[in-house]
C-alpha cells in the first residue's frame, strides 16, 4: 500500500477526530513552517491506544507534539500524523518527595509548583519552555542539571505495540540530550524524586534563572539553543568566534544577542532557518574542524540535507520538539 493510501486509510479510521492539513509550523516556537497531513488531539491513554489501533498495519510516520519548543517544520510540511497530548495529561501528584507529572505538563509549571511545595531539584526546568514528556524524550536540562538527575520512572504508550507500560529511569540509557525513546513511543508521565527544600529559596533560584535568561537570551521566534555543546566547549562560543553572530539568510538570522540562537522573522520561512543552520555548521567546521550537531528536531526536510541528527521526513519521537533550550550553554 502506498503512503498516500495509508494516510487516506488512517484518516478514515480516525474519522472526525483527525484534522487534515492541520497547522503545524505555527504551533512551534519558531512560528514558521508548513502543515501536517493529519493531526489528532488526545486527552487520555485510552484515546492514545485507539490511535495506535488505527495505525496498525499502516506505514505512516508519527510525530508527537508538545509545546513545539524544539521543532523546525519544513515549509513543505509533515507527511504524517501529528499526535498532540491535551490537558488530560497535565496532572501533577506530590507524595512526600515523589512527584508524578503528566506528559503535557509545562516544565516551568512543574518547576514553580514543586518549589512552592518545598521541594528542590527541578528549579532549572523553569528555563525550558517544553513539557515533561519532551524533557524525558531528550533528557532536557540547563543550569547545571538535567532530567535524569531526579527522574526515577516514566510511563509510555507504545503506538506500535498498542500498549502502555511503566519503566525505571535506567531503561532510557540516557546520554547528553538523548534517550532511547522511539518515535512511536509517547511519554505520558514521569516520576521524579526530589529533595526537601525551602520554598523561599526555591523561588529565589527560579527568579535568578528567569533574570539570567532575560539578560542573556533573545526573545522572539526561536527554539532556544540550536546546537549541542561539543565536549569541553560551547557551541555559542565557536559560532561567535567564527563571526556567526548576525548572519542572515532571507528571513532568518543568528541572534546578535546569543550566537547559538537562530531567529525567524514573523511570516518567514522555515527553509531559511535551515539554511542559516547549514551556513553556521559549515563555517564552524571550516574554521575549527568541529562538526556541530543540532538539538532542534528537523521535521519534513529531506534526509541528509541539513547534515544534522534527527533530520528526516519521519522525524519525531515522544513529545519531540520539547527537549531543551540550553539555558546555561553559550
Amino acid at each position: 500500500m502506498s503512503p498516500r493510501s495509508d494516510l487516506d486509510t488512517l484518516d478514515a479510521r480516525l474519522g472526525t477526530r483527525a484534522a487534515r492539513d492541520a497547522p503545524l509550523g505555527s504551533r512551534t516556537t519558531y512560528r514558521v513552517g508548513g502543515t501536517a497531513a493529519l493531526a489528532v488531539d488526545v486527552e487520555d491513554e485510552q484515546e492514545l491506544l485507539e490511535v495506535a489501533a488505527a495505525l496498525s498495519g499502516l506505514d505512516v510516520p508519527v510525530l508527537v507534539l508538545g509545546n513545539g519548543s524544539n521543532l523546525l517544520v519544513a515549509d513543505a510540511g509533515f507527511a504524517g500524523l501529528v499526535v498532540h497530548l491535551g490537558t488530560g495529561f497535565e496532572g501533577l501528584e506530590i507524595d512526600g518527595t515523589a512527584v508524578r507529572a503528566g506528559g503535557s505538563l509545562a516544565l516551568p509549571t512543574l518547576a514553580r509548583r514543586t518549589a512552592a511545595a518545598g521541594l528542590a531539584g527541578l528549579e532549572w526546568a523553569v528555563g525550558v519552555p517544553g513539557t515533561v514528556g519532551g524533557a524525558v524524550r531528550m533528557n532536557a536540562g540547563g543550569h547545571g542539571s538535567d532530567t535524569m538527575a531526579t527522574l526515577i520512572a516514566y510511563r509510555v504508550v507504545d503506538l506500535a505495540a498498542g500498549a502502555a507500560s511503566d519503566h525505571p529511569a535506567a531503561d532510557l540509557a540516557a546520554t547528553y540530550r538523548h534517550t532511547s525513546i522511539r518515535a512511536d513511543e509517547v511519554v505520558v508521565a514521569a516520576t521524579h524524586r526530589l529533595a526537601p527544600g525551602d520554598p523561599a529559596a526555591g523561588r529565589a533560584a527560579i527568579d535568578e534563572i528567569v533574570r539570567w535568561r532575560r539578560a542573556n537570551q533573545p526573545g522572539g521566534a526561536n527554539a532556544g539553543s540550536v546546537f549541542t555543546n561539543p565536549a569541553g566547549d560551547s557551541a555559542g562560543r565557536l559560532i561567535d568566534a567564527c563571526g556567526g553572530k548576525g548572519l542572515r539568510i532571507g528571513t532568518a538570522e543568528v541572534s546578535p544577542k546569543h550566537a547559538n540562537f537562530i531567529q525567524a522573522d514573523k511570516g518567514g520561512s522555515a527553509d531559511d532557518v535551515r539554511r542559516v543552520m547549514d551556513a553556521v555548521r559549515g563555517r564552524v567546521l571550516a574554521a575549527t574542524g568541529v562538526e556541530l550537531s543540532t538539538e532542534v528536531r528537523m521535521v519534513g526536510f529531506t534526509a541528509g540535507t541539513a547534515g544534522t541528527a534527527g533530520t528526516a521526513d519521519a522525524a519525531g519521537g515522544a513529545d519531540a520538539g520539547d527537549g531543551t533550550t540550553e539555558a546555561d550553554g553559550a
